[in-house]
Parts: structure tokens; sequence; C-alpha cells
């Protein structure tokens, strides 16, 4: 079984590395939440060309959620913009989409108003690059899905 399309969330994803909240090593790893009071467990066997999350949007929606995304930029998978992610350094994601009732392009559309049109043409630009590459990759789903953490 192959991923859905993930685009909302490689703008959180950026914002992810940006802020230094992933860790771990190229086959297992840790994506702390916005809040920092949880974080999420990603495990990529890059062999069988899969990965699995325990977060939300990989549980409930069945999309590649930030937390695959950003492991996977941090390891050089994927590529990541500095420049991008600074962009989106520091944002409140959970609070915002709780903000939308987790309409994540709401609170996406939210947080680019806050830009100005070339920083907005740049993050376009650089989440459809991305979007292909995670296209390109044909991830599968590694093993079972694993309930996401509770809290906020």
């Amino acid at each position: 079984m192959k991923w859905k399309k993930p685009t909302t969330k490689i703008y959180e994803a950026l914002g992810a590395v940006a802020d230094g909240r992933v860790e771990g090593s190229n086959i297992e790893g840790k994506v702390y939440s916005s809040t920092g009071n949880k974080f999420y467990t990603i495990t990529f066997e890059p062999e069988s060309n899969s990965i699995m999350s325990n977060d939300n949007a990989s549980y409930w929606k069945g999309y590649l959620g930030y937390p695959s995304i950003a492991f996977l930029m941090k390891n050089g998978v994927l590529s990541y913009s500095k420049e991008c992610g600074d962009l989106l350094k520091g944002i409140p994601w959970k609070d915002i989409n709780q903000k939308y009732k987790n309409d994540f392009e709401k609170a996406l559309d939210y947080i680019l108003l806050s830009k100005t049109e070339m920083e907005r043409n740049k993050l376009k630009d650089f989440v459809e690059k991305l979007e292909k590459e995670v296209k390109d990759l044909k991830l599968n789903l590694l093993g079972k899905k694993t309930l996401p953490p509770e809290g906020y």
C-alpha cells in the first residue's frame, strides 16, 4: 500500500526541521510536536522503501504525515531548504490547526498570510519540488500502524 499525497504537511515538516525537532538515526527517529509535549516515532527501511510513523495523519488519514517528511529531509532522502525552513520556523502548528478545527488548508492559508508574496512563491515552488520527490520515492507503509501518542 502506498501513502497518499501530503501537500500541506510538507510546510509543517519544513518548520519541524528548522526548529530542530527531528532526532535519531537514518532508520529510526523521533519528531517532537510544535508544542514539545509529545513526540512521534518514525521507522524507515530503505531496503524496502518503507516508512511508518505514529502521527495522526499517517494513522487516521493514510497520508504521509509531517514527522515522516521531516525525518526524510533531515536524513537527506528528501531535499531540504534552510531558507524555506526558516520561513516556517517557530510556528505553533498545533494551536493554529486547532483554531481551524484541523482544516489544514485553512490553517496553512492563515500561516502564509504573514509571508510576503515572494516568500509564498519561494515556499510554493519548493513544496512542489518536494511533492514530486515524495511521489517519485513511491514509499510503502512499513508494518502495522501504531496509535498516535495522546496529549497536546
